[in-house]
């Protein structure tokens, strides 16, 4: 496969889009995403169950973030070869189980264990979903369909960590991971019923003969997957750090801080669902992509560095996250512009490269914190936008 293979255009006529599946893929996304995000409001509570300090406890994120990127990339690649149902089925059963071990630890150590798992079961699942969505529809339908399927990603930022919260009252940590995990199941149900009757995409004649691996990793594709890393560091270091930019460059409290992050969590779904609209209608996705990042670079240095008020902070973390979102459908439907047997392989690789950017954005962060404070955010984000947008522009079609 030449470069210029690696993202050319489907001229199929499009048809209806799969809005079932993507029904579907949007309950179990959610789920799964959800694993992870729920546990959150409960680190001070779990640090004192399990007798452990906070900062192993925050620790847990990282060990299911490369969990996850680890376990996107193998499911690709068997996706590719074996078929996307029994990952797209099995992925929610498996994540549930560990759910279930999560809640059950009575030691940090098993605790550690399972929600590691549960991250590794929630990589086998990301990646094929989307291969299995961008397999569906032509290719300028990618951006809206992908993007519906993201924005089931951000509705855990809007309605599953605060639906935690309040269930938590009732039932604490461990009854939140029971009712994620018959969530998940729920989506593995919706998944097998969807995905009844759906062929392989290619996965049968991929399996009789598998592609290499550098059949995939064409120098187009390897430059979008470092434009994935440079938009997720640029996002999670808003996404990790802007709670805390807010408790303490204003002093709020923790219910005075619930409306903006609300905010912040809809400009995300908003951005996201208008990006795969931009996507589809604007012929060059990766300008799309450039410009979109650009921009939220841009609000990154007047988020982090014009302190000038609770709403205007609002504001402006509603308009990062717009713009940010709005650039990744297009970027997201690019990498999908594939050939179907190497498809999975790829959606895989984007979700490894988004757990190393987001790894990233945790470890850098921490350092910028540390050393210049809130004010070197906007900066480094604004850089790795120039970074993202020269890679982006650099891809040919």
């Amino acid at each position: 496969m030449t470069t210029t293979d690696a993202v050319r255009p489907d001229e199929r006529v499009p048809g209806p889009m799969p809005w079932l599946l993507i029904a579907a893929t949007c309950l179990a996304t959610f789920a799964i995403t959800a694993s992870g995000a729920t546990r959150s409001p409960f680190l001070i509570t779990m640090s004192r169950d399990l007798d452990v300090g906070l900062a192993a406890i925050a620790n847990l994120f990282g060990l299911t973030s490369i969990a996850w990127g680890l376990t996107s990339f193998i499911a690709g690649v068997g996706s590719d070869r074996f078929g996307r149902r029994p990952f797209l089925v099995a992925a929610p059963i498996a994540l549930a189980g560990a759910l279930v071990g999560v809640g059950l630890g009575q030691s940090f150590l098993w605790v550690a264990i399972w929600a590691t798992v549960a991250g590794g079961c929630s990589g086998l699942f990301t990646g094929v979903s989307m291969a299995e969505i961008a397999g569906r529809v032509t290719d300028r339908q990618r951006g809206r369909a992908l993007g519906w399927v993201m924005a089931g990603q951000s509705m855990t930022l809007l309605v599953g960590v605060p639906m935690a919260s309040w269930i938590g009252a009732s039932v604490g940590w461990r009854g939140v991971n029971y009712c994620v995990a018959g969530l998940s199941l729920v989506g593995a149900l919706a998944m097998f019923s969807v995905t009844a009757s759906v062929t392989r995409s290619g996965a049968a004649k991929a399996a009789a003969n598998p592609p290499p691996l550098r059949t995939a990793l064409s120098g187009t594709v390897i430059r979008l997957l470092g434009c994935v890393i440079a938009e997720r560091i640029c996002f999670g270091l808003a996404a990790v750090y802007y709670a805390t930019f807010m408790l303490q460059t204003y002093d709020l409290s923790l219910q005075a801080l619930a409306l903006p992050l609300a905010i912040f969590a809809a400009g995300n779904i908003l951005g996201t669902i208008g990006g795969g609209q931009l996507g589809d209608r604007i012929r060059n996705r990766m300008l799309t992509f450039a410009t979109a990042l650009i921009g939220a670079g841009i609000m990154a240095v007047l988020l982090f560095g014009w302190q000038v008020g609770v709403a205007v902070s609002t504001a402006l973390g509603f308009a990062f996250m717009f713009t940010n979102a709005l650039s990744r459908p297009s970027l997201m439907a690019s990498l999908a512009n594939v050939p179907a047997e190497v498809r999975g392989t790829v959606m895989g690789l984007n979700s490894t490269a988004a757990s190393a950017g987001w790894l990233g954005a945790a470890a850098i962060g921490g350092w910028i914190l540390s050393t210049v404070g809130f004010a070197g955010f906007g900066p480094f984000s604004a850089l790795l936008a120039i970074v993202g947008a020269i890679l982006a522009l650099s891809v040919r079609r």
